[in-house]
């Protein structure tokens, strides 16, 4: 089975040693995902905002990895703040209402920088 790592180009996916996402056959894993583009935080302080900015960078990199928001079968949310699992939870729908994947949502102490309040990975799996 081939695999094909994809990179959104981000300079810590090679200091870390990781991939934004994985394809493998038909399965496509998309890295865990937060709201930064570049050093700038998107959202900041906006959990819906965040949450959406994410779920976008999640689509872009499914599209690239050939599979779309309807292959996704999984979603892992990891918040600092689980009394804001509302917005988060609208943010997701607006993205997943008509798919439903399964998903997960856990509180965290943090993340790795104090300002995002969200990451999400997904699994995908392209039929």
């Amino acid at each position: 089975m081939q695999r094909t790592n994809f990179s959104s180009g981000a300079p810590w996916e090679n200091k870390v040693g990781y991939s934004r996402a994985v394809r493998m056959g038909n399965v496509v894993e998309v890295s865990g995902t937060v709201a930064a583009d570049g050093d700038k935080v998107m959202g900041e302080g906006n959990a819906y905002a965040q949450t959406k900015y994410i779920l976008a960078r999640i689509e872009a990199a499914l599209v690239a990895a050939g599979a779309s928001l309807h292959d996704v079968v999984r979603t892992r949310m990891f918040v600092t703040d689980i009394s804001k699992w509302e917005e988060i939870g609208r943010a997701h729908g607006e993205f997943f209402q008509s798919i439903k994947p399964v998903t997960t949502m856990v509180e965290v102490s943090r993340l790795i920088d104090k300002r995002f309040l969200v990451e999400i990975e997904a699994t995908a799996i392209v039929s």
